[in-house]
């Protein structure tokens, strides 16, 4: 395999075999997507633990019938990413003399 993007598709195919999900359709670009904007927004290791509960989400509203699965994880990566983008904001404000980051 040449390139990253064809390693990772492989990967994910693999993945998704082992786990017999192989018929749902991931969209590894929004998951790296939302991955690299936890990683700069909150700390790097908020990326997996971010992609995880996302996807988590995700599969028990598909699960449970409250969304189609790729409504359910694009609903998932939105509200994800959303919440990571407004974290940087929160940490880049300025703070009053005295005031704490939570």
């Amino acid at each position: 395999m040449d390139n990253q993007d064809e390693v990772l598709q492989a990967w994910l195919h693999k993945l998704m075999t082992a786990f017999e999900i192989a018929d749902i359709e991931v969209d590894a670009h929004a998951v790296l997507n939302l991955a690299g904007v936890a990683a700069h927004s909150i700390v790097r290791p908020a990326a997996p633990l971010t992609t995880f509960v996302a996807g988590l989400a995700a599969g028990l509203a598909a699960g449970s019938g409250q969304a189609s699965e790729s409504a359910a994880m694009a609903a998932a990566l939105g509200m994800a990413k959303k919440l990571a983008a407004a974290e940087a904001v929160a940490e880049s404000a300025p703070r009053a003399a005295g005031e704490q980051a939570e």
